[in-house]
């Protein structure tokens, strides 16, 4: 197979390695991470640190948020914010004065880029739906919806508390209210056919959204739908290869309207990207600040990683009693910042840039190893950027495997 470009990149000297390393994060900029633990409901597929309560106090939860900004933004002065997310849990159960307090307090410990992005997930639920206007003006300005499924008797089984058409109705406040708007999807359910779900992404599409996160359902351990699954009594989930055809059918139906995967399971209109994300997937630098938040910080010369006490009410009481609800950070070898770059770099469609693994590893990815993925059509090089392609995306953690192996 005809070879697009080098392999490798020349190895820079080691005396640029450490200037290297402190400066890497600017690669993928700088966003801050809220979470919101709480639900009003535990979904049964869920396993986020996500809980359910009723009596909530957001003037604590006020205080504790603004003094995690506070001690953050003093290790962290003058860094330029590019996004900042609120996830959960389900962050529209907030009330939108402490979503305004929250960007306030931000605003003023960091200065924000010019075309910021502040996203919010939201359930489209009809009484959730009557808080939009006050989250966008408190600063929101892309929402993310959990919508899942476009039928009834599917969101009933993933333990949905909404309806499809109350879904619609508040697409349709948010289409009114904010500029940028995501829902996520998901397939491979119960029951579910490749037709069916095609049938279903076209009517996504019709709806006029400028992103789409689509997942495949995974059975996770610590679910509902685990326990269920332990005893044989999840039934009707498609097979493998069924599953396989919905994932290649959704790639090709996105890309033929318009919304092409710019990430393994997001989809976007040109300039739509959640920019957010790409922090994570660029390895940048970002602030987690929540309940089982976790983060990375590029500060003194080391890469660190964070994270935070995951249960609601502990996390509460180390930020009160301690000043802080993080848990001991550890500092990541170049080894391990490489290891991350391209285990979430290579998720994306525009790849990893090799030079940069050679620069935080201090040696190259194995050129043997990428010949062989440019041979069997699974990647490509272009201009130093290593890229899977539309065959090798499906097996995308083998890959990243074969890689990390030297």
């Amino acid at each position: 197979m005809k070879r697009t470009g080098s392999a490798t990149a020349p190895m820079p000297s080691e005396s640029s390695f450490q200037p290297a390393l402190a400066e890497d994060w600017r690669n993928g900029g700088f966003g801050i991470y809220v979470h919101w633990p709480f639900c009003a409901a535990k979904c049964p597929y869920c396993d986020f640190n996500s809980h359910v309560s009723r009596n909530i106090d957001q003037d604590r939860w006020a205080k504790a948020y603004l003094r995690e900004f506070e001690r953050l933004s003093e290790e962290l002065a003058g860094r330029e914010v590019g996004s900042i997310f609120f996830g959960g849990g389900t962050p529209s159960l907030m009330d939108p004065a402490l979503v305004d307090t929250i960007l306030t307090a931000i605003s003023r410990h960091w200065p924000l880029s010019p075309d910021v992005e502040v996203t919010l997930e939201a359930n489209p639920t009809s009484v959730e739906a009557g808080k939009f206007r006050a989250f966008r003006s408190a600063g929101v300005n892309r929402l993310s919806m959990g919508v899942q499924a476009l039928n009834d008797r599917d969101l009933k089984a993933l333990g949905r508390m909404h309806t499809a058409s109350e879904a619609l109705a508040a697409f349709n406040i948010a289409r009114e209210t904010f500029s940028r708007i995501s829902f996520d999807l998901i397939y491979a359910r119960q029951g579910q056919t490749p037709e069916a779900w095609r049938a279903e992404l076209l009517q996504a599409i019709d709806i006029a959204v400028d992103h789409l996160s689509l997942y495949q359902l995974t059975i996770e351990p610590n679910t509902r739908f685990g326990e269920l699954a332990a005893l044989d009594r999840l039934r009707g989930l498609p097979d493998d290869d069924s599953a396989a055809d919905m994932y290649l059918m959704t790639q090709e139906t996105l890309e033929q309207n318009g919304l092409p995967a710019y990430e393994i399971s997001n989809h976007a209109r040109p300039g739509a990207e959640c920019r957010h994300n790409l922090v994570y997937w660029r390895y940048g630098d970002y602030v987690g600040v929540g309940p089982g938040a976790h983060g990375r910080l590029s500060l003194r010369g080391t890469r660190q990683s964070t994270v935070s006490a995951s249960n609601p009410e502990t996390w509460l009481k180390r930020v009160a009693e301690t000043g802080s609800g993080e848990l001991e950070r550890e500092i990541l070898s170049p080894q391990n910042q490489a290891e991350e770059m391209v285990m979430m770099g290579l998720r994306l469609a525009g790849g990893i840039d090799c030079r940069r693994y050679a620069i935080l590893a201090g040696q190259e990815l194995n050129p043997t190893v990428i010949a062989e993925l440019e041979s069997a059509d699974f990647a490509r090089m272009e201009d130093g950027m290593l890229k899977l392609t539309a065959k090798g995306r499906p097996l995308a953690n083998a890959i990243i495997k074969s890689l990390l192996i030297q």
